[in-house]
């Protein structure tokens, strides 16, 4: 499939990524992270500073780091951002009171001149709760469709059920491959 062909196309040396993860506090990072690892997801703690996994996906070693989003550790996730090569930022879909503060993180966080370039990743969590937002709204909130500086993709999923996660990491492989040319 799919993995194959990009082996073949980079040889076999496993090339290495630098991911950043960021969100506020309860949108679901940790839950993306073990999700990813394909770790048992049914009991999750808050994030108190930083989990760091590295995932492999489409023949790439992805090093992400899953740093805590609670108000009192944002003001360090610029400290995380050097020698990023993808910036995954994770919005809880069903908490509509936060979308506000989340897309003033989100803003900040892409005005940083470390994340200059650096293609942007925004998983719309939480779909399967009935108070959801669609993807397409929230993109239209954080006015996604103004950043011209990055290729962005924002993608609708559950990182309880894992639906929609893989097409994100598809996403993902398609922008490193598209560097590669």
């Amino acid at each position: 499939g799919l993995l194959s062909v990009i082996q073949k196309l980079k040889g076999s040396t496993e090339q290495e990524l630098r991911i950043v993860l960021l969100g506020l506090d309860n949108a679901g990072k940790t839950t993306l992270l073990k999700r990813l690892a394909s770790e048992e997801v049914s009991t999750i703690t808050p994030t108190q500073g930083f989990n760091i996994k590295s995932v492999h996906s489409h023949g790439l070693k992805l090093n992400v780091w899953d740093i805590g989003g609670q108000r009192s550790i944002r003001p360090y996730w610029k400290k995380y951002l050097g020698s990023t090569d993808l910036l995954i930022y994770v919005i809880d879909s069903a908490d509509q009171k936060r979308f506000e503060e989340t897309g003033q993180e989100l803003a900040e966080l892409t005005e940083d001149e470390s994340l200059t370039g650096v293609p942007l990743l925004v998983f719309a969590n939480k779909q399967d709760l009935v108070t959801a937002a669609p993807a397409a709204e929230i993109a239209e909130g954080l006015s996604l469709h103004t950043y011209r500086d990055r290729e962005w993709q924002i993608q609708a999923c559950s990182a309880l059920s894992g639906e929609g996660v893989q097409d994100g990491m598809n996403w993902i492989s398609s922008q490193i491959m598209n560097r590669k040319k």
